[in-house]
């Protein structure tokens, strides 16, 4: 199911106040591609997905779904559309704590009137679709971060939509966990064919799209590959977990040497001179190691 936006403006408007969340933007996703959205926090990634999804509408523009014009829609279409076109993934999981996986897997089903002995065969099979079928009458709190993620994609394809939204789906996980996810997502589109959107700031798994496209106050600025990514200087995979980590431990060490370098000072044991100048370099060291973290995190 492709996915046309053209010249999308999003203006929210709070009293007098203009904020302009969108500018002119296009977008195309050809109907079964996986394509991240990279970009700075408030740059307006979040405001696209909602209104792809038919969660917000856009101040200007249109927003073309299988042929369809969004724009163009009532209320009531809309919620049908999202109901049985969309499933969104969220980065807090979204599930309802007192209701079992399965059961939260069954909900979009309920609400969609599918009969209840439909909607537990369904369940049963989604959870086994992402590994969990041994796990279906755990609550949330007794899930791992991962597994209630997994949980919440079972239940984003409840209703078998063809577009998947998820939105920074592994901002709380740590690396291990956030590449089985990125790796079930690349499972859901290759065997079920779902379009897949994908905003995050994760490099690692912005790399399992056809393409990634990178938003910058409100207007897509580039799209490229990913080979393309690596042709000029960012790895991917396992190749960028391990330069991340490495960074992370050199920005580690200098914010420990830079601690003990104060405490040295404040106890007499290095003249002021020496700590001025050795304070500098590393605060420089540390600025350069955090750029180089931004730079491969897509923040």
């Amino acid at each position: 199911m492709s996915i046309v936006c053209k010249d999308l403006v999003k203006i929210y408007k709070t009293g007098k106040v203009e904020v302009v969340a969108l500018r002119g933007l296009y977008l195309t996703v050809e109907e079964g591609e996986i394509r991240a959205i990279v970009g700075p926090s408030g740059s307006g990634k979040t405001t696209l997905l909602n209104i792809i999804g038919g969660v917000d509408r856009p101040s200007a523009g249109k927003v073309i779904v299988d042929g369809t014009d969004l724009t163009t829609l009532t209320d009531a279409q809309l919620v049908e559309y999202r109901r049985k076109r969309v499933g969104f993934v969220f980065q807090f999981f979204n599930l309802v704590p007192n209701l079992t996986a399965m059961e939260n897997v069954e909900l979009p089903m309920a609400i969609a009137g599918v009969p209840r002995s439909q909607r537990h065969k369904r369940a049963m099979e989604l959870l086994a679709l992402v590994g969990l079928e041994d796990r279906a009458h755990h609550k949330p709190d007794e899930l791992s971060g991962g597994e209630q993620q997994r949980v919440a994609i079972a239940a984003a394809l409840a209703n078998d939509p063809p577009i998947i939204l998820a939105d920074e789906p592994t901002g709380e996980l740590d690396t291990k966990t956030s590449r089985q996810v990125a790796q079930l997502f690349t499972q859901l589109n290759k065997e079920l064919g779902k379009t897949i959107i994908i905003v995050t700031h994760d490099l690692a798994i912005a790399t399992i799209a056809h393409k990634i496209s990178r938003i910058e106050d409100g207007t897509i600025v580039s799209t490229v590959t990913p080979a393309e990514l690596e042709a000029v200087g960012y790895p991917a995979g396992e190749k960028l977990e391990e330069r991340i980590r490495r960074l992370e431990e050199r920005r580690a060490a200098i914010e420990e040497e830079m601690k003990k370098l104060e405490a040295d000072y404040k106890a007499g044991k290095i003249a002021s001179d020496d700590f001025v100048k050795r304070y500098a370099e590393l605060k420089s060291a540390l600025e350069r190691v955090e750029e180089e973290i931004k730079r491969y995190t897509l923040a």
